[in-house]
């Protein structure tokens, strides 16, 4: 190595390849030369502590937020704001990707007001910027609000802001000025794609929430993100992988630009991974390792008071109804994948895989008749009739539980029905539910004299709410995506909840869905390859629609002996 590379040195992304088991320039060829095996890496005395420390946070000694932190941090949380204090000093990125509820948001906040102190000594010091979903912009006030009244912060949003004051950012001249004395700048991923000033500014520290909001690497919206100048940058996601490796790539493109080389290069490198007979994923865990920090809430040496997380399949069978539609839609597969290739047949082959689920929930949704909304018409269902047998015992026990559907027209439905399944009305929120009135839905939910139940549409209640009233969480339709799955569980399994969680993970037998289960299982095991110690022979999951056409079928095939008939 020391011919290879000669006086110049390496630098420090090559020297982190070099340490995590790969080459230099992620040279698949080199990786593998056998020539190469006896070669080895070791970090020099200042590399080493620094390595040691971001890999071993717990022993880093950083400066504390002291009395303008309004809270007392757990020692996990403590460990956290001093791996993030120490990156962002070295002006590197971070990845801070602990479980849904384990208090990401009061970590940010501490490091924030730690910036804050040493800025008073620096008065042009930049402001830092907050990226997040609409959603969110309700939890981050209150929180900024009760732990952090000191911080000066400023949010660029038509729902927070009035319309004057919102209208007056329209210049990048008047907004400036409007931001020159805050600490903190908070947005939305949509605002920075109208507001064009938010991009061009500088930043002293630049964090994204809900950082899955940039995996795919072509939306235009990734892209302006990644355009924003700052200091430091950090990533906040429970889900660094969320379905394959360009999701952790793009990640890293953000808060490590280069480390982990071009997209073309990254894909390369983790193909020469998965040809490799041992440790396949050891080079690329090792390399992100020191960026990564994540906790897991079922860690009972991170926290210890949080009761356990049940996870239980609730198995429904096709009524006659169904089992007709369903086949019926099957043959039209068939049929219709008769010379079809490229983007047609790809549109085609989700067209049919939303319709199955649509059969799978009920008739009515597929034929939209509008005929699932009484009690009675649960025998139309598996689902409705296996929902009523568990919200019937939950109701006995005077218990609350949150329903999540995919789809938003199934909201009303679901609130109807379970209104006579519990004898009283309930909540309902989607993304037509205005930005201020969920708050008070979730403060009216949280009342232990409140609604029992909580209808949620997975995309616009699975990330933000504290719903720690519910001891029950149903999945009424399948996402197939375990990441988003577990964010929706964690609006009930985090910090503050007193009782055991129950999750109903609802499964027509013999469809589809209970075929993809195992998909979703390959996804969760690729998730824990690059973020644990584990190694798995399965390194990707198939595309629904790059399968051939008999693989297709075959998925969707009903199996008739799990059908009521």
């Amino acid at each position: 190595l020391e011919q290879e590379f000669g006086q110049e040195g390496v630098s420090f992304v090559e020297g982190m390849r070099l340490l995590a088991g790969a080459s230099a320039d992620l040279n698949t060829q080199a990786m593998n030369n056998e020539e190469r095996e006896w070669a080895f890496v070791n970090a020099g005395k200042g590399l080493s502590q620094l390595l040691k420390q971001l890999r071993q946070p717990e022993a880093i000694k950083a400066a504390q937020p002291g009395k303008a932190l309004k809270a007392d941090l757990r020692s996990y949380q403590m460990t956290g704001v001093q791996w993030l204090n120490q990156l962002t000093q070295l002006g590197l990125g971070a990845c801070l990707a602990d479980d849904m509820g384990l208090g990401k948001t009061i970590q940010i906040i501490s490091l924030l007001l730690i910036i804050k102190k040493k800025n008073v000594s620096s008065p042009a010091s930049l402001p830092s910027l907050l990226v997040l979903p609409a959603s969110l912009l309700g939890n981050w006030k209150d929180e900024l609000d009760k732990f952090a009244p000191s911080l000066n912060y400023l949010f660029v949003h038509p729902s927070v802001l009035s319309k004057e004051a919102f209208q007056k950012m329209t210049t990048s001249a008047a907004a400036i000025a409007k931001i020159s004395n805050k600490d903190l700048v908070i947005t939305t991923y949509g605002m920075l794609l109208r507001q064009s000033w938010l991009v061009e500014q500088d930043w002293q520290l630049l964090v994204l929430d809900e950082a899955q909001a940039i995996k795919n690497p072509n939306t235009r919206q990734t892209k302006t993100v990644k355009q924003i100048k700052a200091q430091s940058r950090i990533a906040l996601t429970g889900t660094p992988v969320e379905n394959k490796l360009s999701d952790l790539w793009s990640l890293f493109d953000f808060i490590c630009p280069g480390l982990l080389g071009s997209a073309t290069k990254f894909k390369k490198f983790t193909q020469a991974l998965e040809a490799r007979k041992n440790h396949q994923y050891a080079p690329l865990r090792n390399l992100v390792q020191p960026y990564i920090l994540r906790r897991l809430k079922t860690d009972k040496s991170i926290i210890s008071d949080l009761p356990d997380k049940t996870e239980v399949y609730a198995f429904c069978q096709l009524s006659k109804k169904q089992a007709s539609l369903y086949n019926k839609s099957v043959q039209n597969l068939s049929d219709a994948l008769q010379g079809l290739d490229g983007i047609q047949r790809r549109g085609l082959v989700l067209s049919y895989l939303l319709r199955f689920k649509q059969i799978c929930n009920h008739p009515s949704q597929l034929s939209g008749d509008g005929q699932y909304l009484t009690k009675s018409m649960a025998k139309e269902s598996g689902k409705f009739s296996r929902l009523a047998e568990i919200c019937e015992e939950i109701a006995s026990r005077q218990e609350k539980v949150l329903i999540f559907t995919q789809f938003r027209e199934m909201t009303e439905p679901l609130g109807a029905f379970l209104t006579e399944c519990f004898g009283q009305p309930g909540l309902i929120l989607h993304g037509g539910t205005a930005i201020k009135k969920r708050k008070k839905m979730v403060d009216q939910f949280q009342q232990e004299e409140g609604p029992p139940f909580f209808v949620l549409s997975i995309k616009a209640g699975g990330t933000g709410l504290n719903l720690t009233a519910a001891s029950h969480v149903i999945h009424f339709d399948r996402w197939w995506n375990p990441a988003v799955e577990n964010q929706a569980t964690d609006r009930a399994f985090r910090i503050g909840q007193k009782k055991n969680v129950l999750v109903h993970k609802f499964v027509c037998k013999g469809t589809v869905e209970e075929k993809i289960d195992a998909l979703i299982s390959e996804k969760t095991a690729l998730a824990n390859d690059l973020l644990e110690n584990n190694v798995s022979d399965e390194s990707s999951t198939k595309l629904l629609t790059e399968m051939n056409d008999q693989e297709l079928l075959d998925l969707v095939t009903l199996d008739v002996n799990q059908v009521q008939l």
